[in-house]
């Protein structure tokens, strides 16, 4: 499987009158709940595609180890090409999946509103997180009904 991946509003809450805690990396620390959500679906087959705007401010290798040390192990990790033209999430997706196969089974896990004028083939696959709450259990059941042909016994950890 494929995770299309955003930090901001997804791995982190973004409230605005709070600052996230920094771990001594300088990275904020990723919630609990989407830790646990987001470990159900890692494994080695599983394929993340950094989209958050962070993504070019760290190397793969880099990335991995922030992963690491908020508890969840990247096996295949990406980035979506620097954003150099200052394009919307949405404008960067579509770029992604018009010069790059577009897999089988794939999970968009974002918080961007722009997210909703996907084509309805692709927007079939968002999962659209709230800015101030991030990634949590009550995502599990989309994330499972759009990861569809995932085995059962994959689905049921």
């Amino acid at each position: 499987m494929f995770i299309f991946l955003d930090i901001d509003g997804v791995m982190v809450p973004a409230k605005s009158w709070q600052r996230p805690e920094l771990l001594p990396d300088g990275f904020p620390a990723f919630s609990r709940s989407a830790i646990r959500v987001l470990q159900r679906f890692l494994d080695e087959r599983t394929t993340v595609i950094l989209t958050t705007s962070h993504k070019s401010s760290h190397s793969l290798n880099e990335w991995k180890q922030i992963f690491k040390r908020r508890g969840l192990v990247l096996f295949n990790v990406m980035t979506l090409d620097e954003n150099v033209g200052h394009l919307n999430r949405k404008d960067e997706l579509m770029n992604w999946f018009e010069t790059n196969e577009i897999p089988e089974n794939f999970v968009i896990l974002d918080d961007d509103t722009s997210l909703n004028d996907l084509s309805l083939n692709l927007k079939s696959h968002l999962v659209l997180t709230r800015t101030l709450i991030g990634l949590t259990d009550h995502h599990i059941d989309d994330i499972l009904r759009i990861a569809q042909p995932l085995s059962i016994s994959k689905m049921m950890r």
